[in-house]
């Protein structure tokens, strides 16, 4: 493996780390995760996807998140609907649907199909509300999440070229001037 690509694993289990730290989440909870490996790169969405360069990024958090107990859904690209890759474990615990499609680098992107190759027992699902995200490269995870989706400012914003923007989720708030909300709950 070369230094670059070291780096970008390294970077991406700092960001896994640090959001999963950051955002509390607790064992069986759901990160997802949507990455362009073109913009980790330096391409453009899109135009250059690389299963070496997944396999380094995907490496990198899935480490984080099986050190956190947490597990992890690969979102795939547009061309497979953005379905998501997760354990079967968690699809089950979760009550989601699976749904009869193998992601391929031109056709759901290397991330996704990094992870259905790392899984152990991998499957695809429509729809989930993840607890907290990882977007690699502009790649809309937001209709993954729960409700209410709240920014997490990491220090590593970037993986390789990659922009990454990072979200935490909340309870709704519910009541009116009369109510009162748990802090531990925010």
């Amino acid at each position: 493996m070369t230094e670059e690509m070291t780096i970008i694993g390294e970077e991406a289990y700092r960001v896994a780390k640090e959001l999963l730290e950051t955002a509390g989440l607790e064992q069986g909870e759901i990160l997802v995760v949507g990455c362009s490996t073109s913009e980790v790169a330096g391409a453009e969405i899109g135009t250059f996807s690389s299963p070496e360069l997944a396999e380094v990024v995907f490496g990198g958090i899935y480490q984080a998140a099986q050190e956190a107990g947490v597990y992890l859904a690969a979102q795939c690209c547009e061309h497979l609907n953005r379905v998501l890759i997760l354990e079967k474990e968690a699809a089950v615990c979760y009550g989601y649907e699976a749904v009869n499609v193998m992601p391929q680098p031109k056709a759901g992107g290397s991330f996704a199909a990094a992870a259905y190759k790392a899984f152990e027992n991998p499957v695809a699902v429509e729809h989930i509300r993840a607890h907290a995200g990882i977007d690699i490269g502009d790649t809309l995870i937001g209709m993954h999440l729960r409700d209410v989706a709240v920014p997490v400012r990491i220090r590593t914003g970037e993986i390789g070229d990659a922009h990454v923007v990072c979200a935490r989720t909340r309870p709704k708030f519910v009541g009116g001037v009369r109510a009162v909300y748990d802090e531990n709950m925010l």
